[in-house]
Parts: structure tokens; sequence; C-alpha cells
């Protein structure tokens, strides 16, 4: 007799399969759709493949009415200048304005023993769903987040020849877009994203996201249909990475569901590591049932690490229900191993987070959305989070006013070593934690947002087994900036997570003293504008700030794709008097920089602006990780950015544009942020160091420049150093020499770490004002000319060779840019693996460029900076 469970060892090369083969493929062309008010018949008549449809437009799918609008050249592209008031708003002309039928014609039918399922990831805000004549979802299917599952064996035509009919309805309560945060708040009263009805770094979406949002996919299996398999990993114990690992263990579940008239037997199977793991099911007609495996171990595990921490590393595994050793279903995993820890720092007050037994100081970014109308490629996820990963954080926050990522998103995140907090959807703006007069409802209606309690819950659950997977995934957060109402927040906190889950750290709000204790008062996060440098590094604030950051305005070619000519005067404000009001800057939520920019002098137009903002740009963000780093586990267990990229071409909080490209905050803070970093305190003009890995590290050697602005050196010192691992120290004043050498015209001050063998480890470059605190040296900076050339080291990848010569002064602040060649245009995305670097006389940089995706022919390499004309390099 067959034992209940086996654990067998395998080759994997040597194992073949007979029986049915699964089939899933997307439905993602050939859709036609007519709004409702141009088409009276039902959907009983619509989904017959005999009803014209031949006059309907072209529709996406996956996609939003306004993004097929957009591609039918039926509305201005509403992220240029203001387009976006061109187009008719839902509140004013009403819901039906939006409904819109979406019909699609396919070939497929069932073969004996098959069946034949329809899935939607996701639909905005309500559907019907007919095929061939018939309605399938015989209850309402609504919601923003809840994927849904048709069995449509029965429903498909004997000849193949099939028409889907959906008619997407908006939401009920579309919220009245007056300029609140979330509008007049009403937008949360169903269960969907907020930030559609305008915040404060976006105006409203017009449809407000109404469509067949995310994939629409068709899948067959056998008589058994998997669902929700759910892998849970364990490492016990401190590992380190790249050592032999101790075993991890293993446990797995899934979903199998019998929509069949007869019960049904087989065996589940869990493949992972050159092991098989199976137990023996039995499954009565028309049930589903939970099923578990026993718990296994795997010798020697490659673990999952963080980035910057050690490798990425991903098991492929796959789950498979067979009946009589045939296969009825299958789905294929990707499986990082590893285990996320915390625990309360009692010296901070504040929650500190370890992977694999290790200490992680949290360097984040706050996400919105990748982009606001949903039009979510795999190439703009893979190029965002590998922007992150290139800036040396660790993990990204989901913001509350937004979604659950999309699966493509944390496939990115596993890839790039990106711990992630996801959020669900609420939000103290219109959740009701704050008096606003801009809200229709008063703060008791509003806490009780949304509506409908169950539907949220049923949503959080289902969002829950869809991620839980991930090895990316770190922590669970309740809202932004406010609990979920009671009942919500115990079902999530007490059911959901311990059933669902159990595995991840859940934070009841995004600011909670649960994860950061509030010794300050106020909200419990921010600032968001300019500010003084010296606050990053010598005011103390909250232990784990879930939102801190500045500003963030493009250069002058990222703000001319989407600003019109007329519109290219800077907005100028100083000391809260308007000198410059632009509508279209407000439009696009400018944030003012104040004095920043005269230290550099007064910018003559857009152009000298966008130049001098990136310098403040640099700094800004560069001194606010130090600042937080150099207090690490002293002030602080970690801090996240808001935010580091915009959905929407918005002229505030972004590391790179909404066109992926990047400005100085992204090299700033990617400098700033570097695993083992030596910096300057501006303030106490101290030298620290900060090592992020575990490992101590050793014989480092120190050195210290300063250069006039001359470009002559001034030699300050070299010395031998030591770090722990996971920590930051004071290694060494300059107050004397820098005060007494940069009283007149300022300094730059070189600094670099290097190993024994004499190799650089780290670099860093800082310009520094006279004593009144105006950059004047820089004002009068000599011009220079440098010396490049291209190597090209692999397919779309070049080295630039950059050499400023020694009769030189400093080549300062230079932007280099990949170009095609014939438009001048900049390729996009492009990765740098440094940018707005400075070469002091008779040096040499190194710089590593990647254009992403296809090969790219026609192309330049422009160099341009402070000090240096605008030159350009072609490349062969």
């Amino acid at each position: 007799m067959r034992k209940k469970y086996i654990l067998v060892y395998f080759l994997l090369g040597f194992i073949q399969f007979t029986g049915f083969s699964q089939q899933n493929y997307e439905l993602n062309s050939g859709w036609k759709t007519i709004s409702m008010e141009e088409v009276a018949a039902r959907g009983e008549e619509i989904s017959n493949t005999s009803f014209a449809v031949d006059n309907w437009k072209d529709a996406t799918v996956p996609g939003t009415i306004l993004t097929t609008q957009l591609n039918n050249d039926e509305i201005p592209d509403p992220f240029f200048g203001m387009n976006n008031e061109e187009i008719p708003d839902i509140y004013d002309v009403g819901r039906d304005f939006y409904t819109y039928w979406f019909v699609k014609d396919f070939e497929e039918k069932a073969k004996k023993g098959e069946q034949v399922w329809l899935n939607f990831r996701g639909i905005n805000y309500s559907v019907d769903i007919f095929l061939n004549g018939k309605k399938v979802n015989k209850e309402e299917y609504k919601g923003m987040f809840l994927r849904k599952r048709f069995n449509i064996t029965k429903f498909l035509a004997k000849n193949s020849q099939n028409r889907l009919a959906v008619i997407v309805y908006p939401a009920p309560h579309v919220g009245n877009p007056n300029g609140g945060q979330g509008g007049d708040g009403t937008i949360a009263r169903g269960v969907a994203h907020q930030y559609v009805a305008g915040w404060d770094w976006i105006q409203p979406i017009r449809d407000r996201n109404t469509g067949i949002w995310d994939k629409v996919i068709i899948e067959k299996t056998g008589a058994v249909n998997l669902k929700n398999p759910h892998v849970v990993t364990k490492v016990p114990e401190k590992r380190l990475p790249g050592e032999k690992q101790k075993p991890a263990k293993i446990a797995f579940t899934a979903e199998v569901e019998n929509p069949t008239s007869k019960t049904v037997e087989g065996t589940l199977s869990f493949k992972i590591a050159d092991q098989i793991i199976e137990k023996e099911v039995s499954l009565a007609a028309n049930t589903e049932m939970l099923v578990a495996l026993p718990e296994f171990e795997i010798e020697d595990p490659k673990l999952w690490w963080p980035s910057g921490y050690g490798a990425q590393n991903l098991y492929d595994a796959e789950v498979e229900f067979s009946i009589k050793n045939k296969t009825s279903d299958k789905e294929k995993l990707k499986v990082g191993i590893r285990e996320i820890q915390t625990e309360w720092n009692s010296h901070t007050r504040s929650k500190q987070i370890f992977v694999n037994g290790q200490p992680i100081f949290i360097k984040g970014g706050n996400w919105i959305i990748s982009d606001a109308m949903l039009r979510f490629t795999k190439e703009r996820y893979d190029a965002e989070i590998r922007f992150h990963r290139d800036m040396n954080l660790n993990l990204i926050r989901i913001w509350g006013g937004a979604l659950p990522e999309r699966p493509e998103f944390y496939e990115v995140c596993d890839k790039y070593g990106m711990l992630v907090i996801q959020d669900f959807w609420m939000s103290g703006d219109c959740n009701g934690r704050w008096v606003d007069p801009k809200k229709k409802d008063d703060q008791w209606t509003r806490r009780q947002y949304p509506d409908d309690h169950e539907l949220f819950i049923e949503s959080a659950a289902d969002a829950v087994k869809l991620m839980r997977n991930h090895a990316s995934l770190a922590i669970w957060c309740g809202g932004n900036e406010i609990t979920p109402p009671q009942d919500i927040l115990f079902a999530i906190k007490d059911s959901i997570l311990p059933e669902l889950d159990g595995t991840r750290w859940f934070i009841d709000y995004s600011n909670s003293d649960e994860m950061s204790y509030n010794f300050k008062g106020g909200n419990g996060d921010g600032p968001y504008g300019i500010q003084n440098i010296s606050t990053f590094w010598e005011e103390r604030t909250w232990p784990f700030n879930s939102e801190v950051g500045s500003v963030g305005t493009g250069d002058e070619v990222s703000l001319k794709r989407f600003l019109p000519k007329e519109n290219y005067t800077v907005p100028v404000e100083y000391d809260g008097t308007e000198a410059v009001k632009d509508p279209v800057w407000t439009y696009h939520k400018y944030i003012d920089y104040g004095n920043s920019l005269e230290p550099y002098g007064t910018p003559e137009d857009m152009a000298d602006f966008a130049e001098k903002a990136q310098l403040v740009n640099y700094n800004q963000y560069r001194a606010l990780i130090e600042g937080f780093s150099a207090h690490m586990w002293d002030w602080y267990t970690g801090s996240i950015i808001w935010k580091t990229q915009n959905p929407w071409t918005a002229l505030r909080g972004q590391m790179y544009d909404y066109y992926l490209d990047p400005n100085a905050c992204l090299f700033g803070l990617r400098e700033g942020s570097k695993p083992l970093h030596i910096m300057y305190n501006p303030v106490s003009s101290d030298v620290y160091m900060v090592n992020n890995g575990f490992k101590a590290e050793y014989d480092l050697m120190l050195g210290i420049k300063l250069y006039d602005m001359e470009g002559n050196e001034k030699p300050v010192t070299q010395v031998f150093s030591y770090i722990e691992g996971s920590s930051a120290k004071k290694i060494l004043s300059l107050k004397k020499q820098i005060d007494t050498l940069a009283a007149e015209k300022g300094l730059f001050l070189k600094l670099d770490i290097r190993n024994k063998d004499q190799e650089v480890l780290d670099e860093n470059f800082y310009w520094i004002p006279d004593s009144s605190g105006t950059y004047s040296g820089l004002q009068n900076l000599a011009k220079t000319k440098v010396e490049a050339e291209i190597e090209k080291v692999a397919e779309n990848k070049f080295m630039l060779k950059i050499t400023n010569p020694e009769n030189n002064t400093v080549s300062f602040f230079n932007r280099i840019s990949l170009e095609n060649s014939e438009t001048g245009e900049r390729i996009l995305p492009t990765f740098y693996d440094d940018n707005y670097f400075s070469i002091v006389p008779g040096a040499t940089r190194e710089i590593i460029l990647e254009a992403a995706g296809n090969e790219v022919n026609d192309l330049q390499i422009s160099i341009e900076g402070w000090n240096t004309d605008r030159m350009l390099i072609p490349v062969n």
C-alpha cells in the first residue's frame, strides 16, 4: 500500500510527464469597445458572434477607458501641459459617460476531460460578463483589487468561435476633484485606489481608471484545478552570505478545486531543489480544499538576500496535480529562500528588520504606482526597480492610496533584491484622520469608509494570496497614516494574515508607534520640501521615518518633454512672496526651491534654473541618506524617502522623471547610500565612515584631499582605519582646514577609501561654499575641456573614459547622456554607474552606460558640465 506522503530525490533531466498539457494565454489584443450610450443591445445579444461590431473602435485591454481613447487619438496626452483640463471629468459628465462595452472574439473549445477557465486579474469598478449569449457571472463582480475566476467550459461554442462581452461600470462614488487630497474624499467609499481624484503630486484621472485594467487569461486544466499555491521558507539562526548553509525548511500548501460531478483521486506534488514531495488527495465532486504537504528541508540552500548584502538566489519550483499519472494542472514558481524577522530596538525605540538573522538598516523609497493610467509593462517595472537598486536602496514601500502591486512588480523586486512594504488601501486624508474642509463627509463618516467592509476584507485576503510567495515582500501595512476601521483591521491582523501568510510583520499603519515611536509629536513623518542640509545631520527625527523627502525637478531636457514653450518661465518664490507664477508649473505640482539656488547665482532662465537645481537635488538627497546612515542604530533603524518616482509628469519628489530619465537626485542618493562609504558632515566638518555590510572591514586607507578653485591640490591626510559590520563612526575633523581654506572662494573636498591592494572602494566629492555661504568660486570657475573615448563592452553597453588634463581646474558636475545621433534625443531608459560627477586635474573617470531593451543604433554620448561646454562623442 502506498504511503500517505512520499519524498523523492530525482534528476530533473530524466523526469517526463505525459497526459494533459496545461495551456494559459492572455486575451490582450483584438478587443473592440463602444460607449454604453451608443448601443441599445443587451449583453446576451452583443456576446453572440452574429452581432456586428465592425463599427466599434479598437480597445486597449488591459487598459482603462482613457487609455483606449488616447490610443485612438480621441483625447490629448493628459500628461502634457494643461491637456488634462480638456478631458471631461466623470464627476461632471456622470458615470454613464465612462461606461463601456468591451468585446473579444477568440477560438477555444474543451476536449473531453478538460476544463476551461476565464480569469480576471483586475477590473474597475464592476462588470457584467457575457459569453456566447449567456451571462457568466451570476453574482455581482465588483471591487478594483479582487480577482475572479469563472469556469466557462459549458459556455463555449461547439464550433470554437466564441465571443466574450464585458460591460464595465465606473465606481458608484467617483469623488469631486476639488483640489483636496483624494478630492472630496468620497473616492474612498469604494474598494479602489484613491489618488485618481487628485493629490498633491497629481491631477485627477478623468475616468478614475475605469476599465479592464489588468490581465484577462484563459486557462485550460484537467478535472482538477490548482489555485493559490503557497511556499513558506524558514531560515533559522543567523546566516552569512557566501558560506555553506545549514538546512532551510520548506512548507507548502495549495488549493485544489474539482468542478466535476464525480469524486477525483490524484496526487499533489511540489518540486524544488531536486526534490519532490507529494500527497495523495481525494476530492469530492464540486468541492475545493486546502492541501498541506509535510514540511521538509533543503540542504545547503542558496539564500536570497536584499540588495547590497548578498545574491538574490531564486529556485525554479513546480506544483502539479496529477490523476492516474497524467497532469491535470501545473504551475511554475520562483522561490527565494529567506526569512524576515523583526524586533523592537529599545535604544532607537523603533522596529528593526532582519533577513536571515542579519540586521538590515533600511534605506527605502516610497512608490506610488508605475503609471497613473495603469499602463504597466514588465520592461518599465524592470527599469524602475533597477533604478532603485542602483541607488543602493534596499526597500520600496507601496503607498496606501494606490494599489496592491502586480506580480510582475514583485518578480522584479525579487530579481533586484528590493524588500517591499505593501500598504492596504487606506489613507489618513480620505479615511478621516484629520479635519478637512475640502471633504464632503465628516471625520466620523469617513472613518467608516469604504461602504462595503466585507468586500475590502475579501479583496485583502485575495491580495495576500496573490503576493505572498515573493521573497521581496517583507512587511504588510494597514494603511497610509491611518489604520483601517476596527473590524477590517482585526480581520487582517487576526485572521487573514495569520491564516494566509503568518511569516511577515504587520504594521497597523505607516507611521504607527509600533513601527517608530513618535517622541516629537506631529504626524510622525515628513518633512517633504527643501531643507537645510544641517537638518539631515544634526536634527533628530522619528526613529524609522516612513516618509521624508525634498525637491526633485528634472533638468531642462526633462522639463521640455511636458511643458509647452510658452511656459518656460520658472516660478520664483522667496520667503513666501510670489515673484512669478506659472499655471502649468502649478498644475504639475511644482515645489519651490526657495533661496537654495541663490548661492550659485540667481537663475537667468529655465536652462540655468534646471542646471542649478541639479546641484541642490544632488546635495539634498546625498545629505539626507548620509545623515540617517551616520546615526545608524543610534537614532535610527531606517528611513523611507518620500518619494522616489512619479507615475505622472509631476515636478516634485522624484529621482527620475515619468519618462525614466534620471536627474541628480538619483546620483546623489546613489552616492550617499553606498554600502561601504566615506562621508562629510557639512555642519561639524567631521569625516565619517559607514559600513552596511555584515562583516568588519580592515586595512582601509582613507584619503582626504582639498582642491582650490584653480584646481591646486591641498593634501590633508591619509590614514588606515577599520570599521565593524553594520555600523557608522566618526573618523576625524576637518574644521580648521575647511574654515581657513574655504573662506574666500570655497573649496572642493575629495574623499576616498582604498583597500590593501590600493583599489578604490568608494569615492565622494563635495563642493564647499565660502565663509558667506555663497559658492563664489564656482560662479567664476574657469572653463575646462576634457578628453574622452568610448569602448563597447557588450550589446547596448559602453564604457566612457573621461580625462581631465593636469593643467585644468576641476571639471565640475558633469552630466553624460546616451543619445540618438540623428535626433539628439536621449535613449531612455539608460543606466549609468555614475553621473553628475567631477574630475580633478590629471584624473580619469570610467563610466559604464547601458541602454535597456533591444539593440540601439546611431548613437552618441554627450558630456556637459558646470564649466565644461557640451561635447559629443560618436559611438561607432
